[in-house]
């Protein structure tokens, strides 16, 4: 236990804690979208299970990330994965308009924020893990940390997006941005990509775009009541 009191041990901890504080925008948005549409006892339940539960997989992640990263077409699979769960977690909350409908189930919700985090946080969890240098105690105790700050961000902008309806729609073109960079990041497309960086804005830019258009209309054509 001596490693508690060096200085090396804490700053790789601030370290830490403020990369997955950065790196986790928007997976709190994934999780306050899947928990949106829940009654308010079970929001509180699902922010906490959920993001509990994507701290613990994370873990499990890191040490398979560098690995994963390697392997051709499986971010594009992840990327289409999660257009489908931006366009799902869209529907779900009506558009700019919230459904008074309650629609899927507490667990549905956990599901769904597990499954967009894994797609979402392979290549986060690589900076993470390079910031604790091999100490498995570190970054454990550092993603901990920062599960109530996980909590704390989704709660807010569950908060935000009952005032303010128009950022379902930007957290929806959030996670398509993400599905899009995702996709044209993987190591099958690093021949073509490698000299034409545009391409990542470009296919993020129509991640976000086919997110909220598809989203849009599907919540216009779904039943209502």
């Amino acid at each position: 236990m001596e490693f508690l009191f060096t200085p090396g041990f804490w700053i790789g901890l601030f370290k830490i804690v403020w990369l997955d504080i950065l790196l986790s925008g928007d997976n709190a948005v994934v999780i306050a979208l899947a928990a949106r549409s829940l009654p308010p006892a079970q929001q509180r339940r699902a922010v906490a299970l959920g993001a509990g539960a994507a701290v613990v997989q994370r873990i499990l992640l890191t040490l398979v990330a560098a690995w994963l990263l390697q392997l051709p077409w499986l971010q594009i699979i992840g990327g289409l994965l999660l257009l489908w769960i931006g366009i799902q977690l869209f529907n779900e909350n009506g558009g700019e308009e919230r459904s008074q409908k309650t629609r899927g189930s507490l667990w549905a919700a956990v599901r769904t924020i597990l499954l967009a985090d894994l797609v979402m946080s392979v290549d986060n969890v690589i900076a993470v893990a390079a910031a604790a240098q091999g100490n498995t105690a570190l970054l454990i105790l550092g993603l901990a940390i920062s599960i109530p700050l996980v909590i704390f961000g989704s709660t807010l902008i569950i908060r935000l997006m009952d005032r303010f309806p128009f950022i379902v729609v930007a957290g929806a073109a959030l996670i398509g941005w993400v599905a899009g960079e995702t996709m044209v990041g993987d190591a099958a497309l690093k021949h073509i990509t490698a000299d034409h960086h545009w391409m990542h804005y470009a296919a993020a830019a129509l991640g976000a775009l086919l997110v909220v258009t598809v989203g849009k209309a599907r919540a216009k054509t779904a039943p209502t009541g």
